[in-house]
């Protein structure tokens, strides 16, 4: 995520103690059964404990590269709380999470576009047989996206996989209580009894959000559109208050926009959608474990580390 984030408290003395330490890099950082060591020069090091094997890596040092004629040359970045570089894990994840979203995007496009396919034709005929499947696939698309989706506020990104399981639990309810029973398909019956947008809802309200995230970090037009067209055509839905042409409008507008979207997340850097791996390093760092490693940067000591 590319916008400023929201530090903790405590990155203030982090950033007076940066700004005494300028010049004075860490140069090797070690990890071994989850814990990291960081060490500057052979004046000394600090050690501190940390429990995301996922992120073990996280922290790079150009030093440590050159001084490894084993590995390939690495692009490192600058973070707020050290230098770090992207790795197998990072690039694989990335590629999971934009799959994800293109999942969600092609089977959107493809239910959605029979609103405008002839009632004859062999697209429509298949779409009609494959709604309801193509709605669980593209749930579960946005639901790994929404998983893998990098956010530094963790209530946030947590409040987004609530809202994608309870519409994803109440698209259940109205597919095994209320549309089943009459013979109908989710989607069908959610077309004709608008109140069943109360209980599918929240599905597509953390798509929003996350649409919401990608045109605030990267200043794209077509996300922060989307942000307002798709609660756009819910709500005109549901309220009744939008006419079929309004609606075909909308719902075009969300299907071109969705389109550009996902097509223009792969022109994106990976480090765009890693965003600052220091910074969730250090969040998943006790308050204690924080507290030690913001007093060693302040005192501009390392304590020695014992092997």
């Amino acid at each position: 995520m590319a916008s400023a984030p929201l530090l903790p408290r405590t990155d203030c003395r982090f950033s007076e103690a940066l700004q005494r330490l300028r010049g004075q890099s860490l140069c090797a950082v070690r990890f071994s059964n989850g814990s990291l060591s960081c060490s500057r020069g052979d004046s000394g090091g600090l050690r501190i404990r940390y429990r995301s094997v996922s992120l073990q890596k996280a922290f790079h040092s150009p030093r440590a590269a050159l001084n490894d004629s084993s590995s390939p040359p690495t692009e490192v970045f600058q973070g707020v709380y050290g230098p770090w570089s992207i790795d197998s894990n990072d690039v694989q994840e990335v590629l999971l999470y934009r799959a994800g979203l293109v999942t969600a995007a092609v089977t959107f496009v493809l239910s959605a576009s029979r609103a405008y396919l002839p009632e004859d034709s062999i697209l429509s005929s298949f779409i009609d047989q494959s709604t309801d499947a193509l709605y669980a696939i593209g749930t579960g698309g946005l639901g790994v996206a929404l998983f893998l989706i990098h956010i530094y506020v963790t209530p946030i990104k947590r409040t987004l996989q609530l809202l994608w399981a309870a519409g994803a639990l109440g698209s259940i309810v109205v597919a095994a209580k209320f549309a089943a029973p009459q013979g109908e398909g989710l989607v069908n019956f959610v077309l004709e009894n608008r109140w069943a947008i109360w209980l599918v809802g929240p599905l597509f309200a953390s798509l929003t959000g996350l649409v919401f995230k990608e045109g605030l970090c990267y200043g794209k037009l077509e996300a922060a559109l989307l942000f307002f067209v798709i609660p756009a055509v819910l709500l005109g839905h549901l309220s009744g208050l939008a006419d079929a042409r309004v609606e075909l409008a909308l719902l075009f507008a969300w299907i071109s926009l969705f389109t550009v979207f996902t097509a223009r997340k792969f022109s994106q850097p990976i480090k765009d959608d890693l965003g600052d791996k220091s910074i969730f390093m250090f969040n998943a760092l006790s308050e204690e474990e924080k507290q030690r490693f913001l007093s060693k940067l302040e005192g501009g000591t390392l304590d020695r580390e014992t092997e």
